[in-house]
């Protein structure tokens, strides 16, 4: 499905009146204004890809409102999410600022609404403003430290609990949430593709935390009963144990000696 558009539309983070705040900092407000000429406010509904793994770069996508999935898939059809972009990031920026193709695949977690500005306009304006480079660097400093939280979260522990775990404590909180109720919408195969293990390893995980009485995932709220406990798990100072190893009666039967901890 194509996004909704129009020409222009404002892409002031925080409005002020000389120096607005932008995805590319603190910028005069004449420069605000410029940049917004050349964009083009698209409005994506759930599910739309923006681009995909492998697509040419036609430009950036500076996020507005709502979240996109930033993620990269395996020759055997295998995803994995790498992070989920907030509002005042800005996507598609390597392979633009390259001419390489995008790198990932883009798509909309929800309705959300992005500020496109094609290729050639957006490096000519980069050329004229020694502001928006700085801009575009604090950007790709913000990827890299991106990066390698995920490479630290995925990489290192040693059991999917403690991944699943590090995942959970980590998680932001946006408008409406609190400490221990958090808005999670997401299904157990993308939690897997978020650390790297099958669906059927985060089902077990999500039983065995419930069972626990440690996290608790009941639709698109988790529930975070006991913080500390899957800090500690997360941190791999907890006692981890096999997630099959106790079960409910409701629990498929599944045998113990053939389990591996990441599902294969």
């Amino acid at each position: 499905m194509l996004p909704a558009y129009r020409q222009s539309g404002s892409l002031r983070v925080l409005k002020s009146e000389s120096r607005p705040v932008t995805a590319f900092g603190l910028l005069p407000a004449a420069l605000a204004a410029e940049l917004e000429e050349i964009s083009y406010t698209l409005l994506y509904p759930t599910g739309t890809v923006l681009y995909a793994e492998g697509d040419a770069a036609r430009g950036i996508f500076i996020l507005l409102a709502g979240r996109v999935k930033l993620s990269i898939c395996s020759g055997d059809g295998r995803a994995l999410i790498l992070r989920l972009a907030e509002p005042g990031d800005v996507v598609g920026l390597p392979g633009t600022l390259s001419g390489d193709p995008y790198e990932v695949t883009a798509a909309a977690i929800g309705p959300c609404q992005c500020a496109f500005v094609k290729r050639e306009p957006f490096l000519r304006f980069m050329n004229d403003h020694k502001e928006i480079c700085l801009g575009v660097a604090d950007q790709l400093r913000r990827m890299y430290c991106s990066a390698c939280h995920e490479i630290r979260r995925i990489g290192l522990p040693h059991s999917a609990e403690q991944k699943l775990a590090g995942l959970l404590v980590g998680w932001p909180t946006t408008n409406g949430d609190l400490p221990g109720r958090i808005r999670f919408p997401f299904s157990h195969e993308e939690v897997g593709q978020m650390i790297g293990s099958s669906r059927e390893t985060v089902s077990r995980g999500f039983a065995s935390l419930k069972k626990k009485r440690l996290a608790e995932l009941s639709g698109a709220i988790l529930h975070i009963h006991d913080r500390a406990a899957l800090e500690a798990i997360a941190a791999g100072n907890g006692s981890p144990t096999r997630l099959v190893k106790q079960r409910s009666p409701l629990s498929p039967e599944v045998d113990s000696d053939d389990f591996h901890p990441d599902g294969v």
